[in-house]
């Protein structure tokens, strides 16, 4: 089984902002798929389906973005599986809006959900996907990225959305580094 894991803010407030992409990329796969994300187990709404042959689980932690790894990490141990199977997506101010990058492992950078991940999966080897949102010169970070999308960011951050779609479909299907291959950079 894999877990399709978007990071983000639970509740309305929050839906429609920057700091969601990785929220907002489940709901899209949910709906090519006609999958329920709802059930919620671990602190997390979850939903089940199959994608490329592999039972998946999509995955929206409702621990609010720092405290995501421990909802991350408590589904990880009760169906045991693998760093190698859990893709986190999230978005990252460092990459220009509308971009996507794959990683198989690495950092958490300055994100703090990616923090929480990493501490509470205990590793940083797992594949993500991050989607660029781009910063926002004489914002405050945070506000920049609670913020809501702005005219010019909105078709790119929706084309981004659904290339991050295609881009966990090719690392289930064809591994992580013909998915980076594909994607990384052409959004």
């Amino acid at each position: 089984m894999y877990l399709i894991v978007g990071l983000g803010n639970p509740g309305r407030k929050y839906a429609q902002t920057r700091h969601n992409m990785g929220f907002i990329t489940i709901d899209y796969m949910a709906d090519e798929l006609g999958v329920k994300v709802n059930k919620l187990k671990h602190r997390a709404k979850v939903g089940e389906s199959s994608l490329s042959g592999h039972k998946v689980m999509f995955v929206k932690p409702q621990t609010f973005m720092n405290l995501s790894g421990e909802s991350v990490g408590e589904i990880v141990r009760f169906y045991k599986i693998q760093p190698d199977h859990v893709i986190v997506i999230y978005d990252d101010m460092d990459i220009a809006a509308g971009s996507i990058r794959i990683r198989k492992k690495g950092s958490a950078g300055s994100h703090n959900g990616m923090k929480s991940v990493i501490m509470h999966m205990g590793t940083d080897e797992f594949p993500r996907i991050r989607i660029g949102i781009g910063a926002h010169e004489g914002v405050d970070a945070v506000d920049y990225v609670i913020g809501g999308f702005s005219k010019e960011d909105k078709e790119p951050l929706e084309r981004a959305v659904a290339a991050a779609a295609k881009a966990v479909e090719a690392i289930i299907s064809d591994g992580i580094d013909k998915a980076m291959n594909m994607y990384n950079g052409n959004c």
